[in-house]
């Protein structure tokens, strides 16, 4: 039998047809389906049969195969969490925090399977990621995400943020226990969460949290808002928050002398609450009671320097008592902790033009203005049902008026 050197007969070809021969060569092994492509595709028409262990088995392996699916590792997170498997589920979703197509909402997934698994501080960070990725998401995922969000938000001491996220959902999910239990937590800042307060607080924090909700509810239903308020200050009357909760009530009817008494009670029992000592500063600047004002806000300071809102009180105070310099000083604390406030830059452009300061008082009117258009615009949206939840301290750091002593 005549023996040849391969290497040989290829360089014997004519080059052209060498090259033909190689394309043809590669172009049938492009075609061929790899063993990942086989796999996906079984791990696919499997989930779509609702054949749940078939399909994560499947994922698992296709993800093995090639770690950069983005498709496999989220099919393979969402199958997880649909069967409470929620270590598992965030490990899946871990794979897809730096994807564009999928990274705000595994953030909220994320988040959800961390608070199942009680690592509620990694879970808050996760919803924050998630808020900061724009609220990505299904209405679905974002009803469940607001919710437990805002119960770790109410953990962390945010009382004000965590109200203003649960209260969204009250539009859509209308009297809903688990709402009640988280508003009547907000509400009466108390840090725990659902599942571990203790249980003499049932009570109080039911009534606190139908108070809220009704009070929320479209259209208002204040008549059965104020039963439950009746209620629970007669019970509770000693109690703190609780006349907090009656007056910030009467703030949303526009009851301003009632609230006013309801604050003051407050402090009876509670002397360095700072919402209260905020709301009736506000209030007696209203009535032009600068020197009960300036006390109220002095204090609130004191308790918590970094208070935006009473930075902005007492510059209000030095204003309304011509001290211009103490004013602008207060103000411009006050714009450095809280950069998104409408009011804010409308005083200090004030007190810039009566100091001559004209160009800083352009800028700050100018602020003003951007900042009033972009709020009227996403009221609009919110009374529409259509738009996401504004939490007070965009950036969702530390709320201004959240801290209690």
């Amino acid at each position: 039998m005549p023996s040849f050197h391969i290497g040989a007969r290829f360089r014997s070809l004519h080059p052209t047809i060498l090259l033909l021969a190689l394309s043809m060569v590669l172009s049938a092994a492009a075609d061929a389906p790899t063993h990942f492509d086989t796999v996906a595709r079984q791990a696919d028409a499997a989930r779509t049969a609702n054949q749940v262990p078939d399909a994560i088995r499947l994922y698992r392996e296709a993800t093995r195969l090639k770690p950069d699916w983005s498709d496999g590792w989220w099919y393979l997170g969402s199958l997880f969490y649909d069967q409470d498997r929620f270590a598992e589920a965030a490990a899946a979703f871990q794979h897809l925090l730096d994807n564009p197509k999928y990274r705000g909402s595994a953030h909220a997934f994320l988040g959800l399977c961390e608070y199942e698994t009680g690592q509620y501080d990694e879970a808050l960070a996760q919803f924050r990621a998630w808020a900061g990725a724009g609220w990505a998401g299904t209405p679905e995922l974002r009803t469940v995400g607001y919710y437990h969000f805002s119960l770790l938000l109410t953990r962390e001491g945010k009382f004000t943020q965590s109200l203003a996220l649960i209260t969204w959902l009250v539009p859509r999910l209308g009297d809903n226990a688990e709402l009640t239990e988280a508003m009547g937590l907000a509400s009466l800042r108390i840090q725990y969460l659902p599942e571990n307060y203790p249980p003499e607080l049932r009570e109080r924090i039911w009534l606190a949290g139908k108070v809220a909700l009704y009070a929320q509810m479209a259209p208002r239903q204040f008549e059965s808002a104020d039963q439950f308020a009746v209620q629970l200050v007669t019970r509770y009357a000693g109690q703190p928050e609780v006349h907090a909760v009656r007056a910030m009530l009467y703030e949303i009817e526009e009851k301003k002398p009632e609230a006013e008494l309801e604050y003051r009670e407050e402090l009876k029992i509670s002397p360095n609450h700072i919402p209260a000592l905020v709301a009736l500063a506000s209030m007696d600047l209203d009535k032009g009671d600068t020197a009960e004002a300036d006390v109220f806000a002095q204090k609130a300071i004191a308790i918590e320097p970094n208070h935006a809102e009473a930075h902005h009180l007492l510059g209000r105070v030095f204003l309304a008592n011509r001290e211009l310099a103490a004013s602008v000083k207060e103000l411009e604390t006050a714009r450095q902790l809280a950069p998104r406030s409408a009011a804010v830059r409308a005083h200090l452009a004030m007190v810039y033009g009566r100091l001559g300061r004209t160009g800083e008082a352009k800028v700050e009117s100018t602020a003003y203005v951007e900042l009033k258009n972009k709020a009227d615009a996403a009221a609009t949206l919110r009374m529409k049902n259509e738009g996401e939840p504004r939490i007070p301290g965009q950036d969702l750091s530390d709320d201004s008026r959240e801290k209690t002593n």
